[in-house]
């Protein structure tokens, strides 16, 4: 017996800054910080039927790929609060931007696997419920703090309390023209492990102080330009930023509205309001301003 299909997409997010916050509890740990939701991100497809529990993971059309690891935790997470012995499940995983590079695509994939799963099992999960499952598998993996709920925002997201979804709490940057007139402008030059750079005690340092100041000038004057000029002091502060994503940053910097690092990720983006430049070989994607949603 095949139980009803389920699909999500998510949008993937990128961080400007943020500020670590730590607790015992998963759900109420993460970071503040603000950063914009784009409309590129994950669709996740979930099918399942009676059988003894498999589970299989595709990821762009390949199922032996450690990508996987935070399906995998993700679904071990619901298996704590409601059985899943009895089914077996293929979760497929469609990227529409690249991974380990900023974007928050390990926090969409926990995402679409959590709300997809409750909606074609039934589960007994309310959107926030199954959203902070996701959260919980982003802390336990280290591969993200904030981007969940985030995700689940859309648009020009503040954190303003760390957290899941339920117990975090957002707000919105308002923008003084519509969503869709601004162009974001990325360009990855590689991979950046988040796990390494948040257990670093160092790194953590740097990043706090930081974060936390820039935090606070941000709701003094919170607008997109703002935004920006903040993100880059965020990046050069805490030298995160490479030479090569710095080289990146100024060209934009003269070239859009305001550019810096996607954190964390070896990726420069900037806001346009076109989609031309200079740099080549460039994603240009909306912000998306309904975050993570049903598709099917």
């Amino acid at each position: 017996m095949i139980f009803i299909n389920s699909s999500v997409f998510v949008p993937s997010h990128i961080t400007g800054f943020f500020e670590i916050i730590h607790h015992s509890n998963p759900l109420k740990k993460g970071s503040k910080g603000a950063g914009l939701v784009l409309d590129k991100g994950v669709l996740t497809s979930i099918s399942a039927t009676d059988g003894s529990g498999n589970i299989k993971v595709v990821i762009n059309g390949e199922s032996d790929s450690k990508l996987a690891s935070i399906t995998c935790k993700t679904i071990e997470l619901i298996k704590e609060y409601t059985p899943l012995d009895k089914t077996d499940l293929v979760v497929e995983h469609e990227f529409l931007i690249p991974v380990g590079t900023g974007f928050g695509i390990s926090a969409a994939c926990a995402l679409g696997t959590s709300l997809g799963l409750t909606r074609a099992l039934n589960l007994p999960f309310t959107f926030n419920h199954a959203a902070s499952i996701a959260h919980h598998a982003e802390i336990e993996m280290k591969s993200g703090l904030g981007d969940v709920i985030a995700e689940v925002t859309g648009g020009l997201v503040i954190r303003i309390k760390e957290g899941a979804p339920g117990l975090g709490i957002t707000d919105r940057l308002i923008i003084n023209k519509p969503y869709d007139e601004y162009y974001i402008l990325s360009k990855t030059l590689g991979e950046l492990e988040t796990s390494e750079v948040i257990g670093d005690p160092r790194l953590r340092r740097k990043i706090n102080q930081s974060g936390h100041k820039l935090f606070n000038k941000l709701l003094l004057k919170p607008d997109i330009r703002n935004f920006l000029e903040l993100s880059r002091r965020f990046a050069e502060e805490t030298m995160l930023m490479n030479p090569e994503i710095k080289e990146l940053v100024d060209i934009w910097g003269e070239e859009t509205l305001g550019a810096s690092m996607a954190m964390l990720g070896n990726t420069a983006f900037a806001v346009s309001k076109t989609p031309d430049t200079s740099v080549e070989d460039v994603i240009v994607s909306k912000i998306d301003n309904s975050g993570c949603r049903f598709v099917q």
